[in-house]
């Protein structure tokens, strides 16, 4: 027969086993949370860098078109003023806000999703 601190000691090795899997499942997800946003950052400045060439490219382009060297770049001015003002109007706009959120979350989040259905599998 099993004695009672026999039993005892198995769930004390039950519940540190269980807290120890638990810890390393949260770092596990921290770190695959961490890591996307790293990622994320790194798209976000490379796409500044594109779209500033990309700016002084059209801005030079529109300067030598229209023979004038301010031109180009008070057009482009102009263009991102437009823009800015687009996306200040949307702003509050719920299902573009919804759509951002759903798009963020679906990429930060996502390791814990694909992790369970890889041990269902």
């Amino acid at each position: 027969m099993l004695r009672i601190g026999d039993i005892i000691q198995t769930l004390k090795g039950l519940v540190e086993t269980k807290i120890d899997m638990v810890k390393i499942d949260i770092q596990d997800q921290i770190s695959g949370v961490l890591s996307r946003l790293l990622l994320l950052t790194l798209m976000a400045m490379s796409i500044m860098l594109v779209l500033l060439f990309f700016s002084f490219s059209l801005a030079f382009f529109l300067s030598q078109y229209f023979e004038s060297p301010h031109l180009g770049f008070l057009i482009v001015g102009i263009l991102y003023l437009l823009v800015f003002v687009i996306l200040y109007l949307v702003r509050d706009n719920d299902p573009t806000q919804e759509k951002m959120q759903n798009g963020l979350k679906g990429f930060i989040f996502r390791a814990r999703i694909f992790r369970k259905l890889r041990k269902n599998e």
